[in-house]
């Protein structure tokens, strides 16, 4: 038997305002779509933006639904709009900001395990990294270089061929 640390570094800025320009751009996206967040059951607001390789960016926000599995994460509504909207374009970054409205979220969330399946398959199929960064609605961001960082040992393509 052997034994094998997974680990992965982080960058954490102290606010938005240390981001560069493009990152602050993104970010800033992503806490305007998160304030139209269909959130009625959880209060938990969460919007995304995508940064596709041709400059565009597709954002989207959490849509809830009263039978709760019928909802959709942000990070899929902007992943998958991108995904249809520019077919064959690569993700180069994601933002990520949430709120709740019962108080004020001061740490960046994480995507959830089905979104980082997700962003993971689109990661997969282009062959280059996507950023994660994420926010809560001040504070910290933390930016990873990829969402193998936060999916270590994801499951792809090659296990069905």
């Amino acid at each position: 038997m052997q034994k094998k640390k997974v680990t992965f570094e982080l960058e954490i800025y102290n606010s938005q305002e240390e981001l560069n320009v493009l990152d602050r751009e993104l970010m800033q996206a992503a806490v305007l779509a998160r304030e139209n967040a269909y959130a009625p059951y959880s209060g938990f607001k969460v919007g995304a933006a995508v940064l596709l390789a041709n400059g565009e960016i597709v954002i989207g926000n959490n849509q809830e639904n009263a039978s709760y599995p019928s909802g959709l994460c942000a990070e899929r509504v902007a992943v998958f709009q991108a995904g249809a909207r520019f077919p064959g374009i690569a993700v180069k970054a994601i933002a990520i900001s949430v709120n709740s409205v019962r108080r004020v979220v001061d740490t960046p969330a994480a995507p959830c395990g089905n979104c980082r399946q997700a962003i993971a398959e689109y990661e997969q199929r282009q062959t280059e990294g996507i950023e994660i960064l994420m926010m809560g609605s001040t504070g910290e961001v933390y930016k990873s270089a990829s969402i193998t960082d936060l999916l270590p040992l994801a499951f792809g393509k090659t296990f069905l061929d």
